[in-house]
């Protein structure tokens, strides 16, 4: 027992610093209470082992029941008092942020891939990121590419070269999977998904970017199967039509499962047809060819398991390998 208190009071402390870097400022406060007050490491650990202990899971239930996260000491009070309801979410519900922003960061790897493209997302979550073609892009302050009608505009600041395209991919055919999908004609997902959101300076931001994403899918909703992503993503890539490129694509999803499962999933990647993309943080896969990037909280994004870039978090940055 001693050992899985230590565990989830460094987890809580590693994420204040996690926090700390992407301007939560107030999370990594109360991560770094979390961490050595008894009772409530206490209660986190009469959660099941694993990821419902997670900070980004406990922080977002408590915002979904509208919750204080301003500062540890009204958190604390609230959470104790209401800790049925928050366990209640936390088992419910699942961390499945569907940050947009890192189309932007995507858009010109795919546009090195010969197209049309079908996209199969895995770990997709609502499916917003299924729709590179469907939203705008303005690159280093540039006149913006995609349709002109889309009320979704990504900003992304490169370097290295970066081939930026001079349009959208073309997607033919789309589906995801995730163990949990989330449907954004229902309010309560796209709540949650609000409530995933980090409080700070670009929260309304990303708040307002995910409800105009949310439009766009809600207009032609992809087919998203619910199941585990290891097992699910041969049987979508055998559905993508003839002629038609398979791409299997994810961000910020694998860092989820275990080793061995994303050992099997990237076995899996080799064996199948058309091309992979990932954009996970370095210690995902640190032996991909090409390495970490220049700044330790870059995504490495990669190319059938070839690092050809790093990404900030939330795809605002590219810097091409």
């Amino acid at each position: 027992m001693l050992d899985e208190v230590e565990r989830v009071r460094a987890w809580y402390w590693r994420f204040a610093e996690h926090y700390e870097a992407g301007g939560a400022a107030s999370y990594a406060r109360i991560a770094r209470a979390l961490a050595t007050d008894d009772e409530v490491v206490g209660l986190v650990l009469g959660l099941p082992r694993g990821n419902k202990r997670q900070p980004n899971l406990l922080l977002g239930a408590v915002r979904f029941l509208g919750g204080p996260v301003e500062d540890w000491e009204g958190f604390r009070a609230w959470v104790v008092e209401h800790w049925g309801a928050v366990r209640e979410v936390v088992l419910e519900r699942m961390t499945q942020t569907n940050e947009v922003r890192r189309c932007a960061a995507l858009v010109p790897v795919l546009g090195t891939l010969a197209g049309p493209l079908g996209l199969v997302e895995v770990g997709a979550s609502a499916g917003l990121c299924l729709y590179p073609d469907r939203y705008r892009y303005s690159y280093d302050g540039a006149t913006p590419i995609g349709p002109l009608d889309s009320p979704v505009l990504l900003e992304c600041s490169t370097s290295g070269g970066v081939p930026v395209p001079g349009r959208v991919p073309e997607v033919a055919w789309r589906a995801g999977v995730d163990l949990n999908p989330l449907n954004v004609a229902d309010e309560e997902d796209v709540r949650w998904l609000e409530a995933l959101i980090w409080p700070g300076a670009q929260e309304g931001v990303r708040r307002a970017r995910l409800r105009a994403a949310a439009s766009v899918a809600v207009a032609d909703p992809a087919p998203i199967v619910a199941g585990d992503l290891v097992e699910e993503v041969a049987g979508l890539v055998s559905r993508v039509p003839r002629g038609v490129t398979p791409v299997v694509v994810h961000s910020a999803v694998l860092t989820y499962l275990p080793v061995v499962e994303r050992e099997r999933f990237a076995a899996l990647m080799g064996e199948l047809p058309g091309h992979w993309v990932s954009c996970e943080g370095w210690r995902v896969f640190p032996e991909l060819e090409g390495g970490r990037g220049p700044v330790d909280t870059d995504m490495t994004v990669a190319v059938d398991g070839r690092v050809v870039a790093w990404a900030g978090e939330h795809g605002h940055s590219l810097t091409w390998a």
